[in-house]
């Protein structure tokens, strides 16, 4: 009996640890993402990279900065037009973020119809993830972006992206592998990223081997891997 009082006493540390580590994390994400915002001026240019209701967005469109919005999910996109559609500042695109352009299924939450405004922030193009329906005829065909050389053509006529934001469920390996291949960091002012590694356990030597390039590169001030 005190066996099991101790090892139930002892998963209730560990939990209360694991949360309290996650609340540090997230409040230190915020706070970067403060810093990085109260940089911004009108006439910058930023991208939030998954802006899923919009959420970031507002933070980055207070500042008068030309925002370019990208969110696949109908249904959050619904919500981001409700929030942002007369914004002069923001440019919506119902679109997914990859590599090439064209079209790919998105796949969202087994219990999406549960709370869909909760539950769309899981919505992911990447296959195999936790808690993601396993029924391929779940999945619903958006349109996808190469965007990558959507980048280039910010850079190209801007001159720089004042901040770019990504946070797309685990899509975002391959788009930040060839953005290093085509050495995109540098003109992008501040890189913030979530990424998603424990979500798709597969990815996780990829995803390891990108951070240690990044971090040999530059400093986590410009691009961040491990922002929330």
């Amino acid at each position: 009996m005190e066996e099991a009082t101790r090892e139930r006493y002892e998963e209730k540390l560990r939990k209360a640890r694991r949360q309290l580590k996650r609340q540090v994390r997230t409040a230190q994400s915020e706070g970067f993402m403060t810093g990085a915002a109260a940089m911004l001026r009108p006439g910058d240019v930023v991208v939030d990279c998954g802006a899923n209701v919009g959420d970031v967005t507002e933070v980055l469109s207070a500042t008068g900065a030309t925002v370019h919005c990208f969110e696949p999910d109908p249904y959050a996109f619904s919500l981001l037009e409700r929030r942002f559609g007369a914004a002069e500042n923001v440019i919506l695109h119902n679109k997914a973020a990859g590599v090439a352009a064209g079209s790919i299924g998105l796949m969202r939450a087994a219990t999406f119809g549960e709370d869909p405004e909760k539950k769309t922030v899981m919505s992911t193009t990447l296959p195999g993830g936790r808690g993601i329906s396993a029924d391929a005829g779940d999945a619903i065909e958006v349109g996808m972006i190469d965007f990558p050389a959507f980048l280039e053509g910010l850079i190209a006529e801007h001159g720089d992206i004042a901040l770019l934001k990504m946070d797309i469920e685990g899509a975002e390996l391959d788009i930040l592998e060839e953005m290093d291949a085509r050495d995109l960091f540098a003109p992008i002012r501040v890189t913030l990223v979530e990424t998603h590694e424990r979500k798709f356990p597969d990815l996780r030597d990829r995803f390891r081997a990108l951070k240690s390039r990044m971090a040999e590169r530059y400093a986590p001030t410009k691009v961040n891997l491990d922002w929330i």
